[in-house]
C-alpha cells in the first residue's frame, strides 16, 4: 500500500502504509512527553520556536532544518510561544529498506547525530517537492497513488544525497548533548539484559545515584527507569515479531520477572506478547 494523507490534525498513532505525510501548525507552546515509533519519522522545520530531544542529544532547529528521528529512538519536542509549523513524514522502515533509502536513518543510528542542513538549493528542492507531495495526497485524478510514490522517492533520494554533505555538523550551536549521559544510553543499549539498577550504573560510571537520576531527567526528558524500560519493551517486542518465545524474549531483554514483563507489555502495546505475534 501507498496512501497517504495530509491533516491539520496532531501526528498520533499507528503506520498502516508505506509512508504518510503531514503539514502542521501551532500557535500555542507546548511540551510533548518522551515516546518512540516503529516507524521512521522527518521533521521538516518551517518556522517557529522548537527544541528537539532525541536519545538525549537536544537539537535547536533552524527554519529548512530536517529531523531524522529511526523507528526506537525516544524523542521529544519541547515547542516555544511562536507558531510552530513543519511537515512531518512517516516512513515505513521495510519500504525504506526495499528502496535501498534507509541510509540517512542508519546513519543517524549509528553516529547519535540526527539533524540535517542543507544548502538554499537542495532545500528549495526538497521544500517543492514536499509541496508536490502534499497535493498529490488530495488528488482523486488518475494515478494520483504513483504519483505520490514517485514524489515521495525523490524526496527521500534527495534527502540521502544531501546527508552526505550535512552543513549542520560543523556548527557547534546546533545542539547541545552530555557526554556522560551519552556514555551510559551507550551502555544501556548494549547491555539490557543485564542488571541495569541505578545503584549499578552509578557505581560503573563513578557517580552518585541522586545527581544521576536528576542529570539523566534533565538530558533526555525522561527518568533512568523509564528508559530502560522503553528499551527493553522495544527490544522484547522485535525479537517476539522475528519468532523467539515470549518468555525468551523477555528474558533475553532484561526483566526477570515475567509477571513484571507482562504488565509493562500491556500497558505498552495495548495487547498481550501473544496478541502482538498474531498480528
Amino acid at each position: 500500500m501507498n496512501r497517504f494523507i495530509s491533516s491539520d490534525a496532531e501526528s498520533r498513532g499507528y503506520l498502516l502504509e508505506d509512508f504518510r505525510l503531514f503539514h502542521l501548525k501551532e500557535s500555542r507552546a507546548q511540551r510533548f512527553d518522551y515516546h518512540y515509533h516503529e516507524f521512521d519519522k522527518v521533521v521538516v522545520f518551517l518556522s517557529g520556536q522548537v527544541t528537539y530531544t532525541v536519545e538525549g542529544r537536544a537539537y535547536f532547529l533552524s527554519p529548512g532544518d530536517l529531523l531524522l528521528v529511526p523507528h526506537h529512538h525516544i524523542h521529544q519536542p519541547d515547542i516555544g510561544g511562536a507558531t510552530y509549523e513543519r511537515y512531518i513524514l512517516w516512513l515505513d522502515p521495510a519500504f525504506l529498506e526495499e528502496k535501498g533509502l534507509s541510509v540517512c536513518f542508519d546513519q543517524a543510528r549509528e553516529t547519535g547525530f540526527h539533524i540535517l542542513r542543507t544548502g538554499d538549493i537542495l532545500s528549495a528542492r526538497l521544500m517543492s517537492l514536499l509541496s508536490q507531495l502534499e497535493q498529490a495526497g488530495r488528488d482523486t485524478e488518475f494515478g494520483h497513488r504513483l504519483l505520490a510514490e514517485t514524489l515521495c522517492l525523490q524526496f527521500l533520494i534527495a534527502l540521502n544525497r544531501g546527508n552526505q554533505t550535512n552543513l549542520a555538523l560543523t556548527d557547534s550551536h546546533t545542539f547541545r548533548s552530555d557526554p556522560k549521559i551519552e556514555e551510559i544510553l551507550a551502555y544501556i543499549n548494549a547491555n539490557l539484559h543485564q542488571n541495569l539498577t541505578i545503584q549499578s550504573l552509578a557505581g560503573r560510571f563513578y557517580l552518585s545515584a541522586s545527581w544521576l537520576m536528576h542529570r539523566f531527567k534533565e538530558v533526555t526528558g525522561c527518568t533512568l527507569h523509564q528508559y530502560i524500560l522503553q528499551k527493553r519493551l522495544i527490544q522484547a517486542a522485535s525479537l517476539i515479531r522475528s519468532g523467539t518465545p515470549v518468555m525468551t524474549a523477555a528474558a533475553k531483554s532484561g526483566f526477570s520477572d515475567y509477571s513484571t514483563f507482562l504488565r509493562a507489555f500491556r500497558n505498552a502495546y495495548r495487547c498481550s506478547p501473544k496478541e502482538f505475534r498474531e498480528k
